[in-house]
């Protein structure tokens, strides 16, 4: 796999007006340590200047619980479900400079044509290991380059889950 390869990372559901994250992108943070409590909370950092508030950018637990009736019928599970809050997508300060619908709409572009780097991830995973590196971080990944090795040559175990991966 060409590691600039373009990943897309969210998948819009119209039918339930959110999105959530694309398989292929979820299996490949999953692996390669790049996940924390959701494969989205990094990617939310630097939407929000880059500090911890952007984690935060999809915590929007009564909209999900809005959504959880459809979206079981439609064989989704709503604790999945990425819905853009366009309150949430402002700060109040020095604005807001659109309402909340225009917010909306433009998030919404954003995140359906949103695509990585296979290369911008695994400098993630490599950033987020580094961190962890004493080994006595839980999330510490000792076979990290082996992993992007395996990712690379386009060998990502299916089902692993996060206890198998330390």
């Amino acid at each position: 796999m060409d590691s600039s390869r373009k990943l897309k990372v969210f998948r819009y559901l119209p039918e339930l007006d959110c999105f959530v994250v694309e398989e292929e992108f979820k299996k490949i943070c999953d692996y390669l340590g790049v996940t924390e409590w959701h494969f989205t909370v990094w990617l939310g950092r630097l939407f929000v200047l880059d500090n911890d508030f952007g984690e935060h950018w999809f915590d929007n637990w009564d909209e999900r619980e809005a959504h959880e009736e459809k979206a079981a019928q439609l064989g989704y599970d709503s604790s999945e479900l990425l819905i853009i809050a366009p309150s949430r997508m402002q700060d109040g300060h020095d604005g807001p400079c659109h309402t909340d619908a225009f917010r909306k709409r433009f998030w919404t572009d954003v995140l359906s044509y949103l695509t990585l780097s296979l290369d911008l991830v695994i400098d993630e995973a490599r950033q987020a290991n580094a961190i962890g590196g004493d080994g006595e971080d839980p999330d510490w990944i000792p076979d990290l380059e082996e992993r992007i090795a395996s990712v690379l040559a386009g060998r990502i175990p299916a089902t692993e889950t996060p206890t198998e991966r330390r």
